[in-house]
């Protein structure tokens, strides 16, 4: 039987189907306490972060995937919107420092970054609620 595999294309109109992710077992348990413990100061950025928990595959304890953005990782994605680049460290609330590049996972762009895949794009929703796209296209170690 021949398998093919299919990939979201970057110049379609954004899809309103969310692409596969995966979490690093730690990730995905600290995450989780996270977001339970945001839920009365951060609601909506809270919920976002849980929902994209419920639908991550989570990856076994002890395996470690240089392939996918996690806690710590260095990503470098293109705004589909505005077609510039950023390069920035996906970080705990409170390592946060955007002028040094580190975004928090509790932002709506944090909580978009996670767990996808270099190639991956993802629409999502500022703070303004306006929808953006958009695509990662490296991901590495500080």
């Amino acid at each position: 039987m021949e398998m093919t595999m299919t990939t979201q294309r970057t110049d379609e109109a954004p899809s309103r189907t969310k692409p596969k992710i995966a979490l690093l077992a730690e990730d995905y348990e600290r995450l989780s306490l996270l977001a339970r413990a945001a839920m009365s100061k951060m609601p909506e950025l809270a919920d976002g972060l849980a929902e994209e928990l419920e639908r991550a595959h989570v990856l076994p304890k002890g395996r470690q995937s240089k392939d996918i953005v996690s806690m710590g990782s260095a990503v470098e994605f293109r705004d589909n919107t505005t077609g510039k680049s950023r390069r920035v460290i996906l970080v705990y609330p409170e390592q946060a420092d955007i002028s040094q590049g580190r975004i928090s996972v509790l932002t709506p762009v944090g909580t978009a970054l996670i767990g996808l895949s270099a190639g991956q794009s993802i629409t999502w929703k500022t703070r303004l609620g306006e929808s953006r796209q958009l695509t990662v296209i490296q991901i590495g170690m500080p």
